[in-house]
């Protein structure tokens, strides 16, 4: 059946072609399997809260009849406006307008937030620019640059709030900077989220061409609730496609965790035990919440625009699992530089088992992509990124993260990057083992080599499963190199990392290669340490237990400066393939495809056949079109 909404629709609609509903979620309450919901243009300032599922073979599909001319927000207009000074206006809102729900007493915090607790789920648009917000009244009045945003000049565009208890309301100030906002388009955000299943297990739903913008998320850490503008929300099975997504205050889009009042937000509550070992209970626990491949995961997530969310683009703990992730421009995350933690990318993925994250394109991001933990069967694949790096004389916020293409930590593998153009100063953060990087072009330095772990015991999982199979800290190494060109394309000069504290700094590397792996052994010399010919000693072997796995490289090819490491082979190029690659040590796991047929690498960054002699890189071939024109 098809149901039809229209805002400019008689508020007596029944979601008949001639009598069509006013608002989504009219559509979203009687909507079941096999049903389509037609969406005219319009703006529809409402909260969609899907109430039924679909199924495998009858999805309920919402559409955007013209795409992108539907949209979904979190906001409202403001047009209240009274002068408080030159460039300074106030407005006043009932709180009766936000419920139960305030994004203006709601502070953005959590487990592995880092920045100071400063800024609320709230913000003020003008002309859809999010504007700053400020902890006090005189620096909104001030309005100077932040020093820290990656858009300083936007960045004097700043906002106040406070509440006057008496009266029941939110006090806004606002620094338009000389417009007059009755005459622009001022927005507040209201709504936490725009298209959202308040229930888990709402599966098999495609959401198709919208624009979805302007919610109030909230800080989405991996041991708590994890909220976005969009998403399924501990479900399976959805297809979100051709939508432009922006402007989340948190979260995009969010494949994460369900609300588990046992564990949520544990140590910023409670403090007694460490957020890591949270995280663990949270893997253990998701699994006795029906965590399971028949349960949770496999959405597609494609041909999106997703920008200028302030935490991340794509997040998600646990319920992205056996996903894939393609052909969407990721851009312009992080960059007002307003929150901190360890929770910020363009995507952010714990658990990204057998997931598939290929052909993006994914720049002017904090971090490009970063898959922490379990990191099992995860393909990164065929992807552009380049200026994830903060721009020259932008200072590191305090309590803000590192800037990389990729980050992969504490996962055992196997995690496979390849095909990918890697064009910012740093390429990969290497806090983990069990990568094979194969026909890559690297012009960014490796970081954090056989650092950045503690002993922090991490699971791995019978493989394309979630079940746990075992828990056990990073050893590194275990990593294979394979027809890689590696380019020193910035400074070689270490950076110098200051402390939030101020009381150190950290040594960066900017080197390029795999030189940063000559400490670690071959395959030979690690497997000599064992002696077969008599019986094994525990004791004699906890050096060989606990000391760094081996690594392969081969076929690589290293320019303007950039360094070998001392086991590259010499040699032709050849053919690679899952065979070559191996099996990871800790979960015993090829590098193989989801359904654990071979992957064979024989096509290229643009998907082009490699026909001739295997040459190292992305390419099979010499390329001129505007991609390659740009590298």
């Amino acid at each position: 059946m098809d149901i039809y909404v229209d805002i400019n629709a008689k508020p007596d609609g029944d979601g008949s072609f001639e009598r069509p509903f006013r608002n989504i979620n009219d559509a979203a309450a009687i909507a079941w399997p096999g049903d389509t919901v037609l969406v005219a243009p319009g703006v529809y300032r409402e909260y969609v809260n899907p109430k039924n599922s679909g199924t495998e073979d009858r999805r309920i599909t919402y559409v955007s009849t013209k795409p992108l001319r539907a949209v979904i927000t979190g906001a409202e207009r403001v047009s209240s406006w009274e002068r408080y000074s030159d460039k300074v206006w106030t407005a006043r809102i009932s709180n009766r307008l936000f419920g139960d729900y305030n994004p203006y007493t709601t502070l953005v915090y959590g487990d592995w937030y880092f920045a100071k607790a400063d800024k609320h789920t709230g913000c003020v648009y003008l002309n859809d620019e999010a504007m700053y917000e400020t902890s006090c009244l005189e620096d909104c009045i001030r309005g100077e640059i932040s020093d820290v945003s990656w858009d300083p000049d936007n960045s004097v565009l700043k906002w106040y709030a406070e509440q006057d208890a008496k009266r029941d309301e939110t006090v806004i100030y606002a620094n338009f900077q000389g417009m007059d906002p009755n005459r622009e388009k001022v927005e507040i955000n209201v709504r936490r989220e725009c298209f959202w299943p308040s229930e888990t297990g709402r599966n098999y739903i495609t959401v198709r061409g919208f624009k979805v913008e302007k919610a109030a998320t909230t800080w989405a850490p991996p041991a708590a609730y994890q909220d976005g503008m969009i998403g399924p929300h501990w479900s399976r099975g959805w297809i979100i496609e051709d939508c432009e997504i922006a402007n989340s205050k948190c979260a995009g889009i969010s494949l994460g965790r369900y609300y588990d009042p046992d564990n949520d937000n544990y140590f910023s509550t409670k403090y007694l035990k460490s957020p890591t070992q949270m995280e663990r209970d949270s893997v253990c626990r998701g699994q006795y919440h029906g965590w399971l491949k028949e349960n949770i995961g496999s959405h597609i997530i494609r041909r999106n625009n997703i920008h200028h969310c302030q935490q991340g683009g794509i997040i998600g703990r646990m319920g992205g699992v056996f996903s894939i992730i393609e052909d969407n421009h990721i851009h312009h995350i992080n960059n007002m530089m307003e929150l901190g933690g360890a929770e910020i990318a363009g995507i952010k993925l714990h658990a990204a088992i057998d997931v598939i994250i290929r052909r993006n394109h994914i720049h002017h991001c904090t971090m490009g992509v970063w898959c922490d933990w379990e990191a099992q069967g995860t393909r990164i694949s065929c992807n552009y990124l380049h200026d994830n790096q903060r721009p020259e004389g932008v200072r590191q916020l305090k309590g803000g993260m590192m800037s990389q293409d990729l980050f992969v930590e504490v996962s055992h593998g196997p995690t496979l990057i390849d095909n990918n153009i890697l064009l910012s100063e740093v390429s990969l953060r290497f806090a983990t083992q069990g990568i094979a990087m194969v026909h890559n072009l690297i012009c960014g330095a490796f970081t954090c080599v056989g650092a950045g772990t503690d002993w922090r015991y991490t699971p791995y999982h019978i493989p394309h499963r979630t079940e746990v199979m075992g828990f056990m800290t990073i050893l590194h190494g275990d990593n294979r190199f394979y027809n890689n060109i590696f380019v020193q394309k910035w400074p070689a000069d270490d950076a110098v990392i200051l402390h939030d504290l101020d009381d150190g700094r950290d040594i960066e590397n900017r080197k390029v290669g795999t030189w940063v792996f000559d400490e670690y052994p071959t395959y030979e010399e690690w497997y000599s340490q064992f002696d077969f010919s008599r019986p094994a000693d525990m004791a004699e072997l906890e050096k060989a237990h606990f000391g760094h796995l081996p690594v392969w490289s081969e076929g690589n090819v290293y320019l303007n400066g950039a360094k070998a490491c001392r086991q590259e082979k010499k040699g032709k190029c050849r053919l690679i393939t899952s065979d070559v690659l191996g099996k990871v040590f800790e979960p015993n796991q090829r590098f193989e495809a989801p359904d654990g047929s071979d992957i064979i690498f024989d096509t290229d960054y643009y998907g082009d056949s490699r026909t001739g002699p295997v040459i190292p890189g992305p390419f099979a071939y010499l390329h001129t079109d505007d991609t390659t024109s740009n590298i």
